[in-house]
This record gives structure tokens, sequence and C-alpha cells, in this order.
């Protein structure tokens, strides 16, 4: 009966850990290192029984020696949750420093053990089972590795060395060391959770930072090369219609505008870019490039509206920069659409940023994005599943 309260009590440090990780207790430092004491020092009850035996038989000698140590045991234990709790706020996956006053408790632990089991016999076989489990939860692995392997050899030996003190079964022995293997085993499943968990965070990060490049550059891109063919075109008309000059600048403030509370939603993650409003862009800066322009009368209603509105920007964008187009063409189905010129072709554009981060775009959308060039142009498309 008594091993069997020892093995309980040899888990009582382990239970305390799952109870602190699946937040059913505080992880305040004092109060886990309280409740670790109190939990363990419980579980020394089945040397009561014993010394209790010993006062009835008249045994004081014995009985007031076997008090005193399983009393300097309990405290030993009891202090060592206290004292050695965690109350740095670091993570419990990072090892604890050794402490020298650790290995004076654990000498006193064994001292209190050994004239238990001189005092009691074999009931007290158990006992340095809590030597090993102290050292699991308050050392680094190494040395409570070092720890829990000479408690197994001791408990193990003790009964071949000392017949007298025989009697335990010998699996027993072998507590502290699996106690040992089983918290490591958590310990590394809660680093490589922990690892997961801020790779995730990462990826997030990097995620998000390359949304808010990708529309910047979208939104600037485009809106700078409008404002820039709007503002030649406004110093051309200047001598020659100043009041078409004048509606040219104050389309280049409204764009500036526009662009600016476009950069400020796009780092609030509020950007929104519809097909039908970037259709009515298109047909603004194509004209004022004097590029020819068929565009569709009516959009079809697609879920993909917002991805083919970048789509169209990025598109629109490099015709009026690169291509010295004049004539473009726009086409939309459900599932693609496509903008094709009649320009001098792709030359560096396709390896722009505008291109790559388009393409990270339709193919996050499971699509593909098509790029195509012939002496009469550049053909882009971008296609979904249906």
């Amino acid at each position: 009966m008594g091993v069997k309260s020892a093995l309980r009590g040899a888990t009582a440090s382990e239970l305390l850990d799952r109870l602190v990780r699946d937040g059913r207790i505080g992880v305040n430092g004092r109060r886990r290192g309280w409740f670790g004491g109190f939990m363990s020092v419980i579980w020394l009850s089945f040397m009561i029984g014993p010394i209790i035996q010993s006062w009835r038989r008249a045994d004081q000698p014995t009985a007031s020696v076997a008090t005193a140590a399983l009393l300097a045991y309990a405290a030993l234990i009891f202090g060592s949750f206290i004292v050695f709790r965690r109350t740095d706020g670091t993570s419990r996956l990072v090892e604890p420093p050794i402490d020298r006053r650790m290995w004076a408790a654990l000498a006193g632990m064994a001292v209190c053990s050994a004239g238990l089991m001189a005092l009691l016999g074999p009931i007290a076989l158990a006992t340095p089972i809590f030597i090993g489990v102290i050292a699991i939860f308050h050392m680094p692995a190494r040395e409570s590795g070092y720890v829990a392997c000479t408690v197994t050899l001791a408990m193990l030996l003790v009964p071949v060395v000392l017949p007298s003190l025989s009697g335990m079964p010998f699996y027993v022995s072998f507590v502290p060391a699996l106690i040992w293997v089983a918290r490591q085993l958590g310990l590394r499943g809660e680093q490589l959770a922990e690892l997961t968990r801020r790779q995730q965070s990462e990826l997030a990060i990097v995620e998000e930072r390359n949304r808010v490049a990708r529309d910047v550059h979208d939104i600037l891109g485009h809106s700078l090369t409008v404002i820039t063919v709007k503002t030649e075109l406004a110093q051309r008309l200047i001598d020659v219609d100043l009041v078409r000059a004048r509606a040219e600048m104050a389309d280049v403030e409204r764009l500036a505008r526009e662009a600016l509370a476009g950069v400020r939603d796009t780092v609030g993650g509020l950007r929104e870019v519809s097909l039908r409003g970037e259709l009515a862009n298109a047909r603004t800066a194509l004209a004022a490039a004097d590029i020819d322009t068929v565009l569709p009368d009516a959009v079809p209603d697609t879920r993909h509206s917002e991805l083919f509105g970048w789509v169209l920007r990025e598109a629109v964008t490099n015709v009026i920069r690169h291509s010295a187009a004049r004539h473009c063409t726009v086409t939309v189905t459900e599932t693609s659409i496509e903008v094709v010129d009649d320009g001098r072709g792709l030359g560096t554009v396709e390896s722009g940023s505008g291109l790559s981060g388009l393409r990270e775009r339709v193919r996050a959308a499971g699509g593909t994005l098509t790029l195509s060039s012939s002496e009469g142009g550049v053909r882009v498309r971008a296609a979904v599943p249906e």
C-alpha cells in the first residue's frame, strides 16, 4: 500500500504542471510554489502509519527520530517548491539556472530518506522518488537527469546490498527516470509548439508586409503614372485651352488625394478595390494618355471582382508607363480578365515588382497570370477556377 501511495506521490508535481499548463491554476510563481509543495507533502502521508505503529509499540527513540526525519523531509520538499519557484516571468520552456542551494536541499533529503529506511524498513524505500521529482522540476535537464539516474540506481542497489530492506517491486526504482523522460518529452513538445507559433506569427507578419507593399506599389504606381500623364497634358494645354488645362489639374489634385487616402486605407487594412471602379479609372487614365480604349459596357457578376480590379490597375499602369501603345482592349468574363495593347512589347516590364506582386495575388486566389508579347504589343490574362 505504501509503495502505491509513493507512486502517486511521484506524479504530484507532474499533475501540478499539467494543471498550470491547462490554465486551471494560476501561473503566479508564489501560488504555484505553495500548491506544488502542499500536494507533494500530502503524498508523504503513507509514512505516517508506520510511525504511529512505532509509537504504539512504545519504541519511543525510533518513533521520535522517524517523526523528526519525516517532518524534516516534508519541510525540505515544501521549501524546495517555495524557494526554487520560477518568479522571474521567463518562459517555463527556458531551463532554470543551477542553484547551489538545490544540491544542499537534495543532500538533506537523501539523509532524511536514508534515516527513514533505516528506522522504518522497506516501507520507506519509495521515499527517494521525491528526491528525483524535486530535481526534475527545479533543475536543468542534464543535472536533473543525473539525479534521476542516481536515484534509480540507488533504489535498485539498496535491496541487493541490504536484503533486510527488500520487498519493493524492482520496477518502482525506474519511476524517477520515467518521470524525467516524460517531462523532457513534454517540454520538447511545448518547445516545438512554441516554435511553431512563433514561425506562424513571423509568417503572418511577412505576409502582411508583402500585402502592404503590393497595395502601396499598385496604388502609388497607378496614381502617380496618371498624375504624370495629366500634368504633361495640362502643360501642353496651358497656352491652347486654359479651361481644359485647369480641369486636368483639378483631376491631378483629385488623384493625389485619392492616392493618399488609398495609402492610408492600405496601411490600415481597409483598402477595397472593385472591378467597376477600376474600369472607370482606366477609361480616364487611358484617355488622358491619348490611348484609344475598348472597355466592356457591362461587367459580369463575379466573386473575383477585387482581384480583377488589381489586375486591371497594374496592367493599365504598365500600358501607360511602358508600352507607347495607341490602342488598349479589356475583356472580362466571370473567370478571367484580359488586357491587350498594341505597344512595343514587354521589354523589362515582366521582371517588375508590380507584376511579381500581381502574380502572388492571382496565385493566392488559385488562378494563373499569363503574359505574352509579340511585335504587336502585350497580352495580360488572369484566369481563376470556376
